[in-house]
């Protein structure tokens, strides 16, 4: 087959850039001239605005997203001795924080159909040593909330919400990143919601850790040279806020284009073979991924990249299996499904400008690869 429109990355952020270029340009122009470049008035519009956008009381802008979830659970004295349950099923930055505050991840099976955390299983991993539960918004999709808000009330669990995949995103009318106790966003360039470079942020209707968080970031400090806390160094810097305050007025017309794509995708792909992505009727998802599954995953991954169309795997080697957690031994195994979608999934591409004919050459391409 003769690709028409030449080579297919998988993500291409100068479309998406060149609607903003100018507005971002006078931003950091901005920013520059003030001459106050961490804390300043940009970080503390885009808090207020981003606070408003999810209708949250709080937004606490960090270094990164990683940071943001690490950051929520030092601010609740989740720590040594103590459990919080995550998805096995999700990128090692969720795990990673858990550890960070020195806590003990406890992993959880997803939902085979929308790739999240199950609710059904997470009572059962409850012990006396939990604290909390680390779900995620895994793609773009929200998880199911309600019961895991429930089974959090009868055991005093906190809820944390990883949302570094979901700006914008609907569970029930509600957006994510207001649905549990707190929530930590990601702004990496990548995300529906990307800066020039690393940034993350809290969201929060709970004062107390707000204020808290605010310290934390700063070494400790809520006022210059004296400490509170044994403080960390992460905070959201003032040209990377000037440019997600021009884009965050942008992001309800980038997710809706990332709904479109979708749609055809699903529509044009349903009478194949693959496992197409289960959006439940609570969900209004954002789509930061396109993700296909399917047994022949490696096969139709080389024909694609043969024909100059890029994909990736969102997730090759799950957390559990990683040599870094080697010391958990949990070994080939413990976590089926999850094994089994690490080895069958498949992210096709999806980003703000992509064409009508460069998106139905995928799709045309993907329907003549003729299974094993």
């Amino acid at each position: 087959m003769v690709n028409p429109v030449k080579n297919i990355p998988f993500l291409n952020l100068k479309r998406q850039h060149n609607q903003v270029r100018h507005q971002i340009q006078k931003a950091i122009n901005k920013v520059m001239d003030s001459e106050c470049y961490i804390l300043g008035k940009e970080v503390e519009l885009f808090e207020n605005q981003f606070a408003k956008y999810c209708n949250v009381k709080h937004c606490v802008g960090v270094g990164n997203g990683l940071d943001a979830l690490h950051m929520i659970l030092r601010g609740y004295n989740i720590g040594n001795g103590d459990e919080v349950i995550v998805p096995a099923n999700t990128y090692i930055a969720t795990v990673l924080a858990v550890n960070y505050a020195g806590a003990t991840p406890v992993f959880v099976e997803p939902d085979e159909r929308t790739y999240n955390i199950n609710p059904a299983l997470i009572e059962k991993a409850v012990t006396s040593k939990t604290k909390a539960i680390l779900c995620v918004h895994l793609y773009g999709q929200p998880v199911d909330m309600d019961p895991i808000l429930s089974i959090a009330s009868r055991y005093n669990l906190k809820v944390i919400e990883d949302a570094a995949q979901a700006h914008g995103a609907v569970y029930k009318k509600r957006k994510v990143g207001s649905l549990g106790n707190a929530a930590g966003f990601s702004f990496y360039p990548s995300k529906n919601l990307g800066a020039f470079g690393d940034g993350g942020c809290i969201t929060t209707n709970d004062t107390e850790l707000a204020e808290r968080i605010k310290s934390l970031r700063n070494y400790g400090s809520a006022q210059k040279y004296y400490n509170v806390y044994k403080g960390f160094n992460t905070r959201l810097d003032e040209i990377q806020a000037a440019v997600l305050r021009v884009k965050l007025d942008y992001l309800d017309k980038w997710n809706l284009e990332r709904r479109e794509i979708a749609m055809i995708y699903t529509e044009e792909l349903k009478d194949t073979s693959l496992v197409l992505p289960l959006v439940p009727d609570f969900a209004e998802p954002v789509w930061h991924l396109f993700v296909i599954q399917s047994p022949n995953r490696d096969k139709i991954q080389l024909e694609l990249n043969d024909t100059g169309i890029a994909t990736l795997i969102h997730y090759p080697v799950p957390p559990h299996l990683q040599k870094a957690y080697e010391d958990m031994k949990l070994t080939k195994g413990a976590f089926p499904i999850t094994e089994r979608i690490a080895n069958e999934v498949l992210s096709l591409p999806l980003w703000v400008g992509l064409m009508q004919d460069e998106l139905h050459y995928i799709i045309d391409t993907i329907r003549s690869i003729r299974p094993n």
